[in-house]
């Protein structure tokens, strides 16, 4: 990874405003590593002074020693993997740490000097009740957390999960039982102070992910070892997934990634479908100067059956979803989608 960095220093010239790690369980590192890794990164490129530096730890993880490294290591925002604050959803999840290393690494993140701490929480499982989805919410408030990333369960092909509701061994929440607990969700949220400002995510103002924005604000990124995505100019490349295939390549400096060239209907629908999906919405005036005139032809008369049934809405140039849009969202992108 560390060659990585080196040899990408040339395909990004804009300041880096984030740096991510995540992508499995990045606080397994020592704290030696994160800084080669970081220092690298700054000797390569042009790092923000305020850059948001994030770290993706699983609960159990975080001891207080682990916690104070990462804070001398610039980091200055965690994303902490909870789920849920109940074991037996946790067991569900397969889940190494239990509720209460869940909460604990929270308060010990906070007592560590992290205010900046996101968690990410699971509705739909079939263990969860209405009243523990509230419960769940409710440990939002009470741990004062300004951030909330909430994703209803899908189901992966080729998974334990698919296979046991496949065989009948566990049954899905009824969709209307799904759609209450995203609804509670969003009232709930609300209710706190946390804006939605993407379908799944939620933060108190001053506490928006800077890091995810930049991806659906389709802002180019830099990528770094096995399977990691880049997106420079007009071309997407991801690294090869396999470790020992990815580091064997690096070492004999061979070819360790694949790219694609995208062309203008591709950015047209990536952009319809990640900027809809925010409260930034879709901009006429950004598509006029992004795109060509067939394409904003399309956009105009797609989008009108969802204007006039109330599941989009337009506030001077920019079109954005209703809370009645939100639950078609997919469909409505789709339909937005040119298809030559």
């Amino acid at each position: 990874m560390l060659k990585e960095i080196v040899l990408k220093r040339n395909d990004l010239k804009e300041p880096i405003s984030t740096i991510y790690f995540g992508g499995g369980t990045p606080s397994i590192l020592g704290i030696d590593e994160l800084k080669l890794l970081i220092d690298a990164l700054n000797k390569n490129y042009a790092i923000a002074k305020e850059v948001e530096l994030t770290v993706e730890c699983n609960p159990d993880d975080l001891t207080k020693q682990k916690l104070d490294e990462l804070k001398s290591a610039g980091v200055n925002r965690l994303s902490i993997g909870v789920q849920s604050f109940f074991d037996d959803d946790l067991q569900f999840f397969n889940r190494a740490h239990a509720a209460n290393e869940a909460e604990q690494s929270i308060l010990m993140s906070q007592d560590a000097g992290f205010d900046n701490i996101t968690i990410d929480l699971i509705y739909g499982t079939p263990t969860l009740t209405q009243q523990k989805w509230e419960k769940n919410l409710k440990k939002v408030e009470e741990l004062n957390i300004p951030h909330l990333s909430a994703y209803s369960l899908t189901i992966e092909p080729k998974t334990a999960i698919n296979h046991q509701v496949k065989t009948k061994k566990i049954q899905l929440l009824p969709e209307e039982e799904v759609v209450l607990q995203f609804n509670r969700l969003m009232d709930f949220t609300e209710s706190i102070g946390l804006k939605q400002y993407e379908i799944s995510n939620f933060a108190k103002e001053g506490f928006v992910s800077q890091h995810n924005s930049n991806y659906w604000k389709g802002i180019a990124y830099l990528g770094f070892g096995p399977s990691a995505h880049s997106f420079v100019g007009n071309k997407r490349l991801w690294n090869v997934s396999n470790n020992p295939k990815y580091i064997n390549a690096i070492e004999n400096n061979t070819l360790f990634f694949e790219e694609e060239i995208i062309d203008e209907n591709t950015a047209y629908n990536e952009y319809v479908l990640t900027r809809l999906r925010t409260i930034w919405g879709i901009d006429i005036m950004d598509l006029n100067n992004k795109f060509n005139s067939t394409l904003i032809h399309h956009f105009k008369k797609e989008i009108s059956p969802f204007l006039q049934n109330n599941f989009v809405q337009q506030r001077k140039n920019v079109f954005i979803l209703t809370k009645k849009g939100i639950f078609i969202a997919d469909k409505i992108s789709s339909d937005l989608f040119f298809i030559p």
